[in-house]
């Protein structure tokens, strides 16, 4: 069992920052895939950013592209941490956000787990961070 918590939503300006984290209960993710789902009201899930943290490829959805960027917490006491740096938000990013984890890198892209949604590629999903992006 992995337990995953993400954290760092709120409220935001439009054109504004903010960083998510996500934190496995393990202590490292070295062979897992990892990705940032979201979800706004009335709308389904969608994958928006995802790494493969074994080989280092990532994947991004074109509405975040350019704007987000995944990584893995580089510090020595945070190897089970990753992060998801969202700038230049918009209205349209208000939604439910939540990491996921598959853990065998090995038959699973991130471009994968994010196209699929996490349906069918996901192991454990975090509970969750909102974030609000005002106008």
């Amino acid at each position: 069992q992995v337990e995953l918590a993400e954290s760092g939503g709120g409220l935001v300006q439009s054109g504004g920052s903010l960083r998510l984290s996500c934190a496995a209960s393990r202590p490292t993710l070295d062979h897992y895939v990892v990705g940032w789902f979201r979800q706004a009201p009335g709308k389904g899930r969608e994958g928006i950013s995802c790494i493969n943290i074994y080989n280092g490829t990532t994947y991004y959805d074109d509405s975040v592209k350019g704007r987000f960027t995944i990584s893995r917490d580089s510090r020595d006491n945070a190897k089970n941490t990753v992060l998801l740096q969202m700038n230049s938000l918009k209205p349209e990013d208000t939604a439910d956000y939540y990491c996921a984890i598959r853990i065998d890198a090995d038959d699973c892209t991130a471009q994968e787990l994010c196209l699929t949604g996490g349906r069918g590629m996901v192991d454990y999903w975090g509970k969750g961070t909102h974030v609000t992006v005002s106008s």
